[in-house]
Formats: C-alpha cells, structure tokens, sequence
C-alpha cells in the first residue's frame, strides 16, 4: 500500500491557508496545519478529517520568532513532501510610514519569517533528494506603487528569495512555486475596494497551489488577467509611472 503523501500550510489559520489544506486534503494528503494559535486550527483539522479522512496534524508556529525555526522543523514527526508558506500580513501604508515598528513587522512577516523558514526547509529536502517549497507573494511585489510599497517591498524581496532557491533546489531535485494570488476575497482584504473582474475567493487560489504543485509550475498568478495587468505596469516609463495615483 502506497503511503499518503504530506503537506505542511503554514499560515493554517488564514482563509487561503483553510483552503489550501482543503485542496490538499481532498487530493489524498495528510495535512499539517500550523499557526499562532493551535486552538483555532482544532475545528478545521475535525473538518478536514471528517471529510476528506485525512490525518491532521496542529503545530504552534510564529513567522516572527525566526528563532525558533530550527526547533519546530525538528519537531515534526516526518518531513513533509510539500511546504505550503501563505503567512503575511498586508498592514497600513500609511502608518508604517512614520511607524517603523509597523513597517518591520509587514516587512519581516511577508519576506523575513517566509524566506528563512522555507530556505530551512529547503535544506532538508536538498538533503532528502525531493519535495516541494511553495511561496505565496503577491502581485504587489511585481513594482513599487506609492499606496502599499512597504508591504510590496517585502514581497519582491520574498519573490526574488523564491525565484533564486528555485534556480539552485532544481538541481537537486526540489520544486520551488511562486504564487501570485492578486486581490482575493478574505478577511484581511475585508472593507477594501476590490476589483471584481480580479477578485477571486480563497477556494480558486488553494486550488491554483494544489494544480502548481501537480504540475511543476515554477510561477503562477491565479487569475491570467493579472499577468497582462502587471506586463503592461511593469512597462511604462517611470516618468509616467510615478505620476499615477494607485
């Protein structure tokens, strides 16, 4: 009897963080679920087995205690077959301009805590010869704009961290994903103005990452509509550029 492969969602708690370990748990994986708080992952690992007959497993994880990292990698029972990173926080662009413990917290919690953690594991499925790393970004990361370039700084740190571990994990047999997911329905983009015909829900993006490990895809924006969006921006001039209000 084949064993069941594994997947590790870090950022557990999240709606895209559910989804995912829901796409993951329908295809036949056994889940770890790991987040800030463990007692609110407990109704979503009853779910998943009820539904799907995963196994499930609740870890307590904090993408701000990097020093911690090393243990709780060391801590899980077996070395997962995919590591899905979806931890972020958008944070206030505003504040964080004059607030630099605001700025440092969306900075580390989008490029600091996901690179290092998924450089770690990294190593360990080097070492192994297999698996998967995936990295959820963001479009924000593709070009600076004045109205979020903080949190998009952090993602194009995290993006080029992905795209670099991907040139040399290949080699060693480990798949590196990059997702850009563009605007999606959730809670932290709740009372945000939205654009519909880019907006998609948390279910469309679980199973873009589901599909993208499945397929080898090395970069994927869940809605092909933000892949000409972000050609045509990346294009203009920056004298045009800097003179948009977006």
């Amino acid at each position: 009897m084949t064993s069941r492969k594994s997947v590790l969602v870090l950022g557990g708690s999240s709606d895209i963080g559910r989804a995912t370990a829901r796409a993951f748990a329908k295809a036949g994986y056994d889940v770890q679920l790991a987040g800030r708080d463990v007692a609110v992952l407990e109704p979503d690992a009853a779910d998943l087995r009820a539904r799907y007959n995963a196994g499930v497993t609740l870890w307590k994880f904090d993408v701000l205690d990097t020093a911690s990292f090393e243990t709780f990698a060391g801590g899980l029972p077996a070395l997962p077959d995919v590591v899905v990173s979806i931890v972020g926080l958008l944070g206030t662009q505003e504040n964080a301009q004059s607030d630099l413990d605001h700025a440092t917290t969306i900075m580390r919690s989008n490029y600091e805590g996901p690179a290092l953690i998924l450089g770690l594991f990294a190593e360990k499925f080097l070492a192994r010869g297999n698996g998967t790393i995936v990295g959820v970004s963001s479009v924000a990361g593709d070009r600076g704009r004045a109205s979020n370039y903080v949190y998009g700084s952090a993602k194009a740190g995290f993006s080029a961290f992905l795209s670099g571990l991907r040139a040399r994990a290949s080699r060693g047999g480990v798949h590196v994903v990059t997702v850009k997911p563009g605007f999606v329905r959730t809670r932290m983009t709740e009372g945000m103005k939205l654009i519909g015909p880019l907006t998609v829900e948390a279910p469309v993006v679980g199973d873009a990452i589901l599909n993208a490990v499945q397929r080898r895809t090395d970069v994927v924006y869940v809605s092909n509509k933000w892949r000409l969006v972000m050609l045509i921006i990346k294009a203009l001039p920056e004298a045009i550029f800097k003179k948009l209000k977006f």
